[in-house]
């Protein structure tokens, strides 16, 4: 299987032509730059090539203070087109969106390390079950979700799981 790193962008310079675009506009707008001290990941269906129109890039960083990250958010990305933040449950998630050069960009910040984030654990499983069982699986996957399935219901559904999808797929987790 070969291994990418996922926490550095460089791999998408030589993937799909997507892949190759969300790179180019990542690094155009240095929003890896700006989130560098955030310990940002490119997480979801981009990097792992399973997204379809419309699919935005998901970025998770992690903060100790998420106030402070709410505030440096508003202060680098604010002036982005279609620019919104909102704060999730009891302060546990900040997520700021816009627009650039045609994609949805996401940045969801909470007090875990990336690497912990479920958006992160979950991509994992789901590149190793797309590399273990190839591209028929995968269109099967981009199949589901371009008929409106979310990610982890699509590779549930495809894999015959039941009960909680995001759930299930943690508990594969081939590490």
């Amino acid at each position: 299987m070969a291994v990418i790193a996922f926490e550095k962008l460089e791999y998408l310079e030589s993937g799909n032509e997507r892949q190759q675009h969300a790179y180019a506009t990542l690094k155009k707008y240095e929003v890896f730059n700006l989130l560098a001290a955030y310990d940002p990941i490119l997480v979801g269906t981009v990097p792992i090539d399973i997204d379809i129109p419309g699919s935005d890039l998901d970025i998770i960083c992690c903060a100790a203070d998420l106030l402070q990250f709410e505030a440096y958010l508003i202060q680098n990305f604010s002036s982005m087109p279609a620019f919104t933040f909102k704060r999730l449950g009891a302060r546990s998630a900040v997520v700021g969106r816009f627009m650039l050069d045609g994609w949805a960009v996401e940045i969801w910040c909470q007090d875990l390390p990336t690497t912990q984030q479920l958006g992160y654990r979950h991509m994992l499983v789901e590149y190793e079950l797309l590399e273990r069982f190839g591209p028929a699986f995968r269109q099967q996957v981009r199949a589901l979700k371009l008929q409106g399935y979310k990610t982890e219901p699509a590779f549930a559904s495809v894999m015959g799981l039941s009960g909680d999808p995001y759930e299930e797929l943690l508990n594969l987790n081939y590490k």
